[in-house]
């Protein structure tokens, strides 16, 4: 099941087809998951996230949390609505791709793909846009 809550003053027009698009995500991966929840928030509580569990005193735009489930993959994903809307404006590009790219690439942590090496980014980077792509697609 894949669930949106909302900390921020902010939500999802389509929930429906955003958790269609996520789904698609993971199946084009050949996996299968279990309990997703996109927890969208503000800065600060993010920030609080952040430095509770990881213990990193910095803003971020997401920080994803696996937790086992057989039935595939699964865990909360955090996303700062703040960050994304100024990362949005420092790229250059609309916040709702943002957005997709951000909530992709924390679908992506979940699936096994990392960013912590140039390399590593690279393929995050360049799995990200092809997973942004499966949002216009129709089953």
């Amino acid at each position: 099941m894949i669930d949106f809550h909302y900390e921020a003053d902010f939500s999802i027009q389509d929930e429906t087809k955003f958790a269609d698009w996520v789904s698609r995500i993971v199946v084009s991966e050949n996996r299968g998951y279990g309990q997703l929840d996109f927890i969208f928030c503000d800065d600060e509580y993010l920030l609080r996230i952040n430095q509770e569990y990881l213990d990193h005193d910095t803003y971020t735009d997401i920080i994803t949390f696996p937790y086992e489930d057989f039935s595939g993959i699964a865990g909360d994903i955090f996303i700062s609505v703040d960050r994304v809307r100024e990362n949005a404006s420092d790229f250059g590009v609309d916040f709702d791709l943002e957005l997709k790219r951000v909530m992709a690439h924390g679908v992506l942590h979940l699936l096994g793909f990392g960013d912590k090496s140039e390399d590593e980014s690279l393929l995050m980077r360049n799995k990200e846009d092809e997973k942004i792509k499966l949002f216009h697609v129709e089953h």
